[in-house]
């Protein structure tokens, strides 16, 4: 009889840790969910203001660009020698950016997001 007792006294609390236990890894689950929610809006609003202004930046320098080739054509008599010329330098500044600073670039955006994350 005793036995039978301590037996179920066991049972009820083996089912109660393993209640607890449960809840336990659910709770911890819902926090590592919400601590990741966390830090994906950090990096976001972080990163959406900055690209709005980039692309500010862009329509500026196409309207600048345009504004040059213009004038450029405009002085060279023909109008497109001006586009020509806006677009060579346009794409030797994109070699010297790929072949010479891609790599510092790629750092300092990676550097940037692992900040916000471990933030």
């Amino acid at each position: 009889m005793i036995r039978t007792e301590v037996m179920e006294n066991n049972a009820e609390i083996i089912e109660s840790l393993l209640e607890r236990a449960t809840e336990y890894g659910k709770t911890s689950i819902e926090l590592a969910k919400l601590k990741v929610l966390d830090k994906a809006t950090d990096v976001v609003s972080t990163f959406l203001p900055h690209t709005v202004v980039i692309v500010f930046v862009l329509f500026f320098m196409l309207f600048l660009d345009a504004g040059i080739a213009l004038l450029l054509g405009e002085i060279l008599g023909v109008t497109y020698y001006g586009f020509f010329i806006v677009a060579a330098f346009n794409g030797f500044a994109g070699i010297f950016i790929h072949l010479f600073m891609r790599k510092w670039l790629k750092n300092r955006m990676s550097d940037c997001l692992i900040k916000k994350v471990l933030k």
